[in-house]
C-alpha cells in the first residue's frame, strides 16, 4: 500500500458515516488533487531551477499542455484504481489492521500548500 492509498482510505472511512454515496467520490477527488498538486510543485521547481541554469528544455506552451495531460491521466488512473477491485481489496486489509490516522485539517490544506509554494517558485522565473 502507497502512502496515496492510506490517505485514500482514510478520508473515505472519515466521510463514509456522513456521506454514504459521496464518500468514495469525495475521497477520489482529493487523491488526485493532492497528486496533482504534487506535480504542480515538482514542474515549478525544476522550472525554476532550469530557468536559473539557463537551461531551456521546452517552450511554455508546451509545459502547461504536458501538465493538463498528465493531470488527466492522474486522475482517470485514480478514477480506474479506486472505483474497481482495488478498494475492496484496500477495504478488507485495512478492516484487518489498523489504519494509520491522520490529521484532516493538514491533509485539506496540504494541496493548498503545494499550490502555493509552486505559484512561488513561478515567480522566479
Amino acid at each position: 500500500m502507497t502512502v496515496f492509498d492510506q490517505i485514500f482510505y482514510f478520508i473515505f472511512t472519515r466521510y463514509k458515516a456522513r456521506f454514504k454515496q459521496k464518500a468514495n467520490t469525495l475521497a477520489l477527488v482529493y487523491t488526485s488533487l493532492f497528486q496533482i498538486a504534487l506535480v504542480f510543485l515538482l514542474g515549478c521547481f525544476f522550472a525554476a531551477f532550469f530557468s536559473q541554469m539557463n537551461f531551456e528544455t521546452m517552450s511554455s506552451d508546451k509545459t502547461w499542455i504536458l501538465f493538463i495531460l498528465t493531470s488527466i491521466g492522474l486522475h482517470i488512473k485514480n478514477w480506474i484504481k479506486y472505483n474497481g477491485k482495488t478498494r475492496k481489496v484496500m477495504n478488507a486489509r485495512f478492516n484487518k489492521k489498523k489504519s494509520p490516522k491522520y490529521n484532516l485539517a493538514l491533509l485539506i490544506a496540504l494541496p493548498f500548500i503545494c499550490m502555493v509554494m509552486g505559484f512561488v517558485f513561478l515567480q522566479a522565473l
